[in-house]
């Protein structure tokens, strides 16, 4: 397989190192850049990457496969390979290399990157900016520095690897936090790339099986999936899938729970890593942060309560997941459902609110287009379906008290519920202090029917006529996020138009829930087909399928794989 690296980044799995050609913006030149995803970096740019005829710059041609990014000339080629998370192996012939480093200052405002010669063949360039060093070691060939002295950091950074005649060069990029452990780097390079093409082979083999004609998108989301795992490091206790490697470079509070689906069936120790590591950064008040990465976790907003509802699914997924693991959870989702219960309900009546779009998932959807806080019945479903579940658990692990209290609570908000949010034949929001009703034609209104045949049969049946009306949501390409004859939709809106794949599962397994098989496998089949058209994005263009915002986006990947798997194929 290859991919575009302007698309989708070069890295691999356990790795906080990616090569990405960036476009043309503030302070960036078009071209190939090495990059860091360790949070809280102000710019994440290491170095710019360009290729040598002599001490020229030539153009080059990028080939990006899982093991191998290869920089092709009419004079020679470089070949580069992640071989370990944090070692960069790099061999050319004909050509050299050259990484480019202009200093940035810090978040603070100072410029502090140093380079210090660390032996005959070795530099090492400092790059406070990133909170990391890096080695830099001519394995083969010349070295050449050429870094300025400024008083306070060097003026920039000038590292060319030259072929040492028709051998080429090989050096070897390797990333440390405080201290450097000399070694040899004495692996041969081709056997460097060999192991990591066993790797991710290995992590392909172990994705769940799809379609024929759906091969090389499974091969995409497999790719995606896997380089987007970084090491345990920092904050981060377990191995982490971001969300990606491009921007969106954390774990997100409810994000997690698709890639921990995915992983369910095939990988469920990873899978199980996916779900709590955002509950290992719960606080003492029960809630979980919008987002962690390595560095920070961000308390401003918060995530929709879907946990219980993967964790279910995910328990449906894989034998593996036992009472132990049952144990580890209940507690902490217990603590997550009380804390909306009790420090989101301001009026006290019982009702759950968002303070803002993004603790929706649904950032500006137009349910938020009026104002905020408010109550909304896909946050009061979330919260139903959660408390069933533990209820469901607390009777497994022997707590039929608290199993009982769980199942009244989940009873009683479904009935507040549908007393507040329903109008005859469809659903509304309001404003958590007037309640009064929020005029908005947003699909998340119809994410309730997630409660499959908890709800009413009526209530069922407008939901479904709702989503089949082809006048309103649906698209040749799936459910809009917005109605597109809306005045509020935008083709690149977020969430007031584009399909995602979040919410095209949650209705997907509702209307499954609720006996819409086949609805549900023609949803299925037209995000598919989108998504191998137009790869991982982060969300697509309602009416042409076009990819956009971050394309190499880790849910999307993880969606399309479970709906190809479960719902496409024969005898699905």
């Amino acid at each position: 397989m290859s991919f575009d690296l302007r698309n989708v980044p070069f890295s691999r799995y356990g790795s906080y190192l990616a090569f990405s050609h960036l476009a043309t913006g503030p302070d960036v030149e078009e071209g190939l850049y090495l990059r860091t995803v360790h949070g809280g970096v102000a710019n994440r740019i290491l170095f710019r990457v360009e290729v040598l005829d002599g001490s020229m710059p030539i153009p080059f041609a990028e080939e990006a496969a899982p093991a191998l990014l290869r920089l092709i000339t009419p004079k020679g080629t470089v070949e580069i390979c992640i071989a370990e998370p944090k070692v960069i192996r790099v061999r050319g012939k004909g050509v050299g290399l050259r990484l480019m480093r202009q200093p940035m200052p810090t978040r603070e405002g100072w410029v502090y990157d140093t380079v210090t010669q660390a032996g005959d063949h070795r530099w090492s360039v400092n790059i406070r900016g990133a909170f990391r060093q890096y080695m830099l070691t001519s394995l083969h060939g010349r070295l050449v520095v050429d870094a300025p002295w400024g008083g306070l950091s060097n003026r920039y950074v000038q590292v060319d690897f030259l072929p040492d005649g028709e051998h080429g060069f090989e050096c070897a990029i390797e990333e440390y936090r405080s201290s450097w452990e000399p070694r040899t780097y004495a692996e041969p390079f081709d056997a460097c790339v060999q192991a990591v093409e066993s790797q991710f082979a290995q992590w392909e083999a172990e994705q769940v099986c799809v379609p024929d004609e759906l091969i090389k998108a499974r091969r995409n989301a497999a790719y995606v999936n896997w380089s987007c795992v970084v090491a345990p490091e920092g904050l981060l206790h377990r191995p982490a899938m971001y969300m990606s490697k491009n921007w969106m470079d954390n774990v997100w509070s409810w994000d997690h729970c698709f890639n921990a689906l995915a992983l369910a069936e095939k990988n469920p120790a990873l899978a199980w890593d996916q779900f709590m590591v955002i509950f290992d950064a719960q606080d003492e008040f029960g809630a979980l942060p919008d987002y962690i990465n390595d560095v920070e976790s961000v308390w401003n907003f918060f995530k929709p309560p879907i946990h219980g509802w993967a964790l279910k699914h995910m328990l449906e997924r894989s034998q593996a997941l036992n009472q132990d693991h049952l144990a580890e959870a209940y507690a902490p989702l217990c603590r997550w459902t009380n804390w909306w219960l009790h420090y989101r309900d301001t009026d006290g009546d019982g009702l759950p609110e968002y303070n803002h779009g993004n603790d929706s998932g649904w950032d500006n959807a137009t349910i938020f287009a009026h104002g905020v806080p408010v109550e909304a019945p896909d946050l009061a479903a979330f919260l139903v379906y959660q408390m069933d579940v533990l209820s469901e658990i607390a009777g497994q692990l022997g707590h039929a008290v608290e199993a009982e209290q769980w199942r009244r609570r989940a009873d009683d908000l479904l009935e507040k519920m549908l007393a507040a949010f329903w109008r005859e034949d469809h659903f509304v929001a309001r404003h958590a202090r007037s309640h009064e009703a929020i005029p908005s034609d947003s699909l998340i209104l119809y994410l309730p029917l997630l409660l499959g045949k908890r709800l009413p049969a009526a209530v069922i049946q407008h939901l479904i006529t709702g989503l089949k009306d082809a006048n309103r949501f649906l698209t040749d390409h799936g459910l809009a996020t917005e109605r597109p004859t809306s005045p509020y939709y935008q083709a690149d809106g977020y969430w007031r138009g584009p399909i995602w794949a979040p919410s095209t599962m949650l209705l997907v397994d509702g209307l499954n829930a609720v006996g819409e098989r086949e609805f549900a496998r023609e949803l299925s089949r037209r995000f598919c087909a989108m998504v191998a058209r137009s790869g991982m994005a982060e969300n697509f263009d309602a009416l042409t399928g076009d990819g956009l915002r971050d394309r190499a986006y880790s849910w999307t990947s993880s969606v399309f794989l479970i709906l190809a798997n479960e719902y496409l194929g024969e005898g699905k």
